[in-house]
């Protein structure tokens, strides 16, 4: 039995003028233990989705289930279960840490020290500030506090929204290394991000976009189902050079990366019909490299992948 289980969830958001599709028949199965990464930018339905397997949102469309629970007839027991951190910080801004604890704690009834060892690495961090008030806190201890009160009542199924929005790269990593450490305790982790880097972290990856999911699979194995040549490729001229690339034949898709542009390739071994078309302009300083594609690359390629089968 899976710990989480989707098929074929739809949910619709109306507004004044328009029937706004943010789910579009998402099926998906996790197993207990894993830690199970939904990549996607915003606007992509990863809150909805985390919002209708916690029970706080109805689908219009298909069913899930965590723990075999079912999200709509058992969501008492389900919230019992399961942890959810959402996007926002959400805790109570004028109780210090400890009493935020406490609080969560009670509304599960049971205590800080009785579920002390699942929070314990976590709450060491935390306990020089316990009598802070929560709405002082830096950014990465409050991401610490609202992960602390997600887990105090020893749940076996962990959500997590976007928890390292907005928060500096060292507490990002604090964060993943905390996460693991949690997996080894056999919590089922389902966490959300923007960051694509943030993928190669899971065990397995579902990259969204526009409420659809493009791929399901292991970072590892999304990367290898990548079979394009890829180059990054640089000049003095970075605008000019981006135009030029667009407009040779060779060239299925080009795109600024950081301080290189990526070019894939529509064919194998082109790299000198490259350079030799790229040398008739004038792009100063040229470099080009072949490079292995990274989660990004692949989520770039899925998306004008379904936008090519949406035409047709």
């Amino acid at each position: 039995m899976p710990s989480v289980s989707a098929k074929n969830i739809v949910k619709f958001y109306e507004t004044k003028n328009d029937k706004i599709q943010a789910l579009c028949g998402i099926s998906f199965n996790v197993t207990k233990g894993e830690l199970f990464g939904i990549i996607g930018p915003d606007g992509a339905g990863k809150t909805s989705l985390f919002r209708i397997l916690t029970t706080l949102l109805l689908a219009d469309k298909g069913a899930a289930s965590v723990d075999g629970y079912d999200v709509v007839k058992d969501f008492k027991e389900i919230r019992k279960i399961v942890g959810y951190m959402p996007g926002r910080f959400s805790l109570y801004q004028d109780l210090t840490v400890e009493e935020n604890l406490e609080f969560f704690a009670t509304i599960f009834n049971t205590t800080i020290q009785q579920n002390y060892d699942v929070i314990k690495e976590i709450y060491i961090q935390l306990e020089p500030f316990k009598k802070r008030r929560a709405g002082k806190l830096s950014g990465g201890m409050k991401q610490k506090l609202a992960l602390c009160c997600a887990l105090i009542h020893k749940p076996s199924v962990l959500f997590l929204d976007e928890p390292t929005t907005g928060v500096d790269a060292v507490s990002r990593n604090e964060f993943w290394d905390m996460l693991k450490k949690l997996k080894q305790q056999g919590i089922t982790i389902l966490v959300s991000t923007p960051y694509m880097n943030e993928a190669a972290l899971c065990d397995r990856v579902a990259l969204m976009q526009l409420g659809k999911i493009l791929s399901i699979n292991s970072p590892a194995e999304i990367i290898n189902q990548f079979k394009k040549d890829l180059f990054a490729v640089r000049s003095s001229k970075m605008l000019s050079l981006l135009n030029d690339l667009k407009n040779f034949n060779e060239v299925e898709d080009a795109y600024f990366f950081g301080a290189y542009h990526h070019v894939v390739m529509k064919h194998k071994n082109e790299e000198q019909d490259l350079k030799n078309y790229l040398s008739k302009y004038s792009n100063d300083n040229l470099e080009i490299k072949n490079i292995q594609p990274d989660i990004e690359d692949c989520f770039i390629e899925l998306m004008k992948q379904s936008h090519e089968i949406e035409l047709h």
